[in-house]
């Protein structure tokens, strides 16, 4: 979050959410607790995906990946260049590290949970996933104030054509 925020020039989110991390890692007992929130320290959701849509890369074709979900060509290739940053990575213990990873994904999966049911009564779930999944990422790119689609639609076309000859 802290290098997508630096590589977005948000400098003063950078050094909030170095405030996070600081408090969480130490009182928090190396982010258990999440003791920053209490304290009045926003959370801010940034990755390397959205940076990378920051700078004008296209997100490219959507994938469904078993076990890891929906992502962008662009959303997963940020993925990849964030898998450095990821503190259980460096846990040098393996079966540490390994049920820290496991614990990490039974957690994302849990809180993905009240999304089953809208998902279980979509007329087709994959298009309301995939549809779901792009206009969040959309709306995070652009910081909650995406250009609304007309206007994309605006620019590129006039209202000459498509007036009919007479």
């Amino acid at each position: 979050v802290i290098v997508s925020d630096l590589l977005q020039g948000k400098f003063k989110q950078a050094g909030a959410d170095t405030g996070r991390f600081l408090l969480n890692s130490t009182v928090g007992l190396l982010g258990f607790l999440d003791v920053a929130t209490h304290a009045g320290l926003e959370y801010h959701e940034e990755d390397l995906g959205q940076t990378l849509g920051k700078w004008g890369l296209t997100q490219g074709p959507y994938l469904m990946v078993p076990i890891f979900g929906p992502f962008t060509l662009r959303d997963g290739f940020g993925r990849i260049m964030e898998l450095p940053f990821e503190l259980l990575n460096h846990i040098d213990n393996d079966s540490t590290r390994r049920k820290l990873i496991l614990l990490y994904y039974i957690d994302k999966r849990m809180r993905l949970l009240v999304a089953d049911e809208a998902l279980a009564n979509a007329f087709d779930p994959y298009i309301f996933l995939r549809d779901a999944y792009l206009q969040r990422r959309r709306y995070l790119v652009y910081d909650g104030e995406p250009p609304l689609l007309e206007e994309d639609f605006d620019d590129d076309y006039s209202e000459e054509d498509f007036l009919l000859d007479d």
